[in-house]
């Protein structure tokens, strides 16, 4: 996979936050991914990773291409998901914690 100079810094930094900002199209779910695999390739479990997108189909599409990528299987990527279905999964897990009765449905 090729990735420009300024995805390469994306991809390999490590220590505090980063903002990616760039247009449609320019290869932010590249970087992404790519981001992802390295983290993984230093030691980082995929499970303890989150990649937040704005639809299931993108949520799919990034999924999928780090399925390719690294080997692994969808299950080993549980927080590759929505805005929405991260927030609920977490609702789901923690809703003792607000005063809630599992399972939460709604």
């Amino acid at each position: 996979m090729e990735l420009s100079k300024q995805q390469k810094a994306a991809v390999t930094h490590l220590g505090s936050p980063a903002l990616v900002v760039a247009g449609a199209g320019s290869g932010k779910t590249r970087t992404l991914t790519a981001k992802i695999q390295h983290l993984i390739s230093i030691g980082y479990d995929p499970k303890r990773i989150l990649a937040i997108t704005f639809t299931n189909k993108a949520a799919d599409e990034m999924k999928n291409r780090l399925i390719q990528m690294t080997g692994l299987s969808a299950n080993d990527f549980p927080w590759v998901r929505t805005y929405h279905s991260a927030c609920y999964k977490i609702l789901q897990r923690h809703c003792t914690l607000l005063g809630y009765k599992p399972p939460l449905q709604f």
